[in-house]
């Protein structure tokens, strides 16, 4: 899988001037997730303006972001998506569902079957999925540390000898 440590400053590069005020690059083993600040627009925009702003965005840029999109994909090796974000608020226009397969006990097949009986999910895959946004959502710091340590280890497995 080719290297994709510069996709952020790639983009920076590529991306026309004035569509975002800023954008942030997300790059996992099957995707490459570009998200942009919508550029002139008030954080605190009504939700029916930052839904239509987006919309718009999407529509007019289409053929520019595929355009680019294809030629990241074959420099990084992986799909590219996209997403805008207004405030805290992220629209994703395009991204991927990537099925994970995993073997759990009947400890935490439980858990996700009460998240199903109870509605809070549609299915097992959901009550999963679920269960790894809320994870995602009360860890963060703790995964921005785990993930600083990993890009050390990597640093210095590279410096060390070549077997």
């Amino acid at each position: 899988m080719p290297d994709a440590d510069d996709a952020g400053q790639w983009f920076a590069g590529r991306l026309p001037q004035g569509w975002f005020d800023a954008v942030t690059v997300t790059v996992d083993r099957e995707e490459v997730l570009v998200v942009g600040r919508l550029a002139g627009l008030d954080p605190d925009a009504p939700p029916a303006e930052v839904e239509g702003r987006a919309g718009r965005f999407r529509a007019e840029t289409r053929e520019q972001r595929i355009e680019i999109a294809q030629e990241a994909q074959a420099r990084y090796g992986r799909a590219v998506s996209w997403g805008v974000q207004v405030g805290e608020r992220v629209e994703l226009f395009t991204h991927l569902a990537v099925p994970v397969m995993t073997r759990l006990r009947q400890p935490e097949r439980s858990v996700l079957d009460t998240l199903v009986d109870s509605g809070v999910a549609r299915s097992r895959s959901d009550a999963l999925a679920w269960c790894v946004r809320l994870v995602g959502d009360h860890a963060e710091e703790w995964l921005a540390e785990l993930r600083a340590a990993m890009t050390s280890v990597d640093r210095l497995r590279a410096q060390g000898p070549q077997l």
